[in-house]
Parts: C-alpha cells; sequence; structure tokens
C-alpha cells in the first residue's frame, strides 16, 4: 500500500469519529508489515479523560488482533498544519512501533509531514526503562 492510499483510509475513517463536544475529527490508518490495514477514529466521552484518539484506538485494534510489527501509519484532520499526535498517542506509539517507523502527519488540505517514531517522540520512556528486579 502507498502512502496516499493509506492517507486516503485515514480521511474516510475520519468521518466515522464520534465528537459531539470538541467537533474535532480524526483518523488514523496503520499498515502492518504483513500488509493488514487498521483504521481508528477519536471517540468523545462526556468525561474527557476517557476519550481515546484515533491513533490509539487503530494501534489497540491491531494489537487486540495479535499484531505486533507494523509498517507505517497516517494520521488526518483538518487543521492548518499537518496533524500533530497528543502527548498520550507518542508514548503508545513510541511502545508499539520501531524508531525509524514512518509515520505521516497530514491534513485536508493535503499538507503531509512525514516523521520517523524516533523524531516524533526522542529520549521516549521505554520498557527498557521499568525496574525489573523483583
Amino acid at each position: 500500500m502507498n502512502k496516499q492510499k493509506l492517507i486516503e483510509e485515514a480521511k474516510r475513517i475520519r468521518n466515522e469519529a464520534y465528537t459531539p463536544y470538541s467537533k474535532f475529527k480524526v483518523g488514523a490508518a496503520l499498515l502492518t508489515k504483513d500488509g493488514s490495514l487498521y483504521t481508528g477514529c477519536n471517540i468523545e466521552n462526556a468525561a474527557y479523560p476517557v476519550t481515546c484518539c484515533a491513533e490509539r484506538v487503530a494501534i489497540f485494534k491491531a494489537i487486540s488482533e495479535g499484531h505486533h510489527d507494523f509498517q507505517e501509519l497516517a494520521v488526518v484532520a483538518d487543521t492548518e498544519r499537518p496533524v500533530p499526535p497528543c502527548g498520550s498517542c507518542r508514548q503508545v506509539m513510541s511502545e508499539f512501533f520501531h524508531p525509524g517507523l514512518q509515520i505521516h502527519l497530514t491534513n485536508l488540505k493535503d499538507s503531509v509531514k512525514t516523521v520517523s517514531m524516533d523524531e516524533l517522540l526522542p529520549f521516549s520512556f521505554s520498557p527498557n526503562d521499568l525496574n525489573k528486579e523483583q
């Protein structure tokens, strides 16, 4: 799947976002190394902290289906600049994405910024930082 097709899938799923409070719809499309595609849209809740972003929905769907080897991600929103993921999404991405994984950030004006996971969240907290002593 090419980058443009991945972005189109993110745009398509964005229309399914549940955003009655912010009206800020986001879509994400995640491609696994075996070619499987997982999409996600943001889903809000009246109790704001339990809202889930599009990126995490796509990642969690893939993980719940047994996929752990990812190739690239596209994220889209109606923003002036290519939409940046929030801090929570960046931390989840750093847990499951290798440092070089390409993330295509875009908007409805077709502005695209492609960054690696390591560029998006340098010096991230990782499982290696946990104290593994019992």
